[in-house]
């Protein structure tokens, strides 16, 4: 590869960094670094000089980037998975362990039987009445084993109309048609009980392989994306979302605001 070709390559991916279309902390800073110090100094001609200059702003905005992600996070008390597992990867096992002897606070209680203890559960037992005579007092009524329809079932929303398995597939046809969509334009209802409803048969889909769950860490942003045919066994990664009232009143209040 030629030395206009890498340094293209370079400024062409910190611009998708800087401009939000790829997660900056997938930028490998060293690399860039290293091929800007590989042709540092080889510039014949002011074209060549400006190349030397686009990677080196392009290489700084994704910094900048990755500066206001952190700065953002630690004003909200937020600690990503991602930053953890890289911070304790850089610890020591020494380090870790009086990490965690500072912050284990564990809780002992001492229990034993005392004559006053003895003495009160002696007359709570002597107090019951005999085990006949408390029975007595109940009247046990026998009931058969009834059924219970499908319509009945359905109607009372224990099954859904058609089967689980139908609801699955009608919402994934539906996804199909729509395509890329942010994740609570998707799940959300005029109702909170038809969100959660579609957020728990979503959750399915993206189980099965047939949607995918991709989070822009940035922005905070979900976006979920339908899958032709499903991935089989591959690896997933677990992706909590809390669906809760308040973020649903507060989606609808925008959704409205936006209509």
């Amino acid at each position: 590869m030629s030395r206009r070709e890498e340094l293209e390559a370079v400024i062409e991916l910190c611009r998708a960094a800087a401009e939000g279309e790829i997660d900056p902390f997938t930028v490998d800073v060293d690399y860039v670094l290293s091929v800007i110090r590989k042709h540092y100094g080889e510039a014949e001609s002011l074209e060549e000089l400006c190349l030397d200059a686009s990677a080196l702003k392009g290489l700084a905005l994704v910094l900048e980037r990755q500066s206001q992600w952190i700065r953002h996070q630690s004003t909200t008390l937020y600690r990503d998975p991602f930053l953890l597992t890289r911070r304790l990867m850089e610890m020591d096992i020494r380090a870790i362990a009086e990490a965690f002897m500072k912050s284990w606070h564990p809780i002992v209680e001492l229990e034993q039987a005392t004559a006053d203890t003895l003495l009160n559960a002696l007359k709570y037992w002597e107090g019951l009445l005999p085990l006949e005579e408390r029975l007595r007092a109940l009247e046990i009524e026998e009931r058969g084993v009834g059924e219970l329809s499908r319509a009945e079932a359905e109607a009372l929303g224990i099954l859904a109309p058609g089967g689980f398995d139908e609801a699955l597939r009608e919402m994934w046809r539906e996804l199909m048609e729509r395509g890329a969509i942010d994740y609570w334009d998707w799940i959300g209802a005029e109702s909170f009980d038809e969100t959660l409803r579609r957020a728990f048969l979503t959750a399915y889909l993206i189980n099965e392989g047939y949607a995918i769950l991709e989070m822009d860490r940035y922005r905070e942003h979900l976006t979920l994306k339908p899958v032709e045919r499903p991935r089989g066994e591959e690896r997933r990664h677990s992706l909590p979302v809390m669906v809760d009232e308040e973020e649903w009143m507060r989606w609808l209040r925008g959704r409205m605001g936006e209509g």
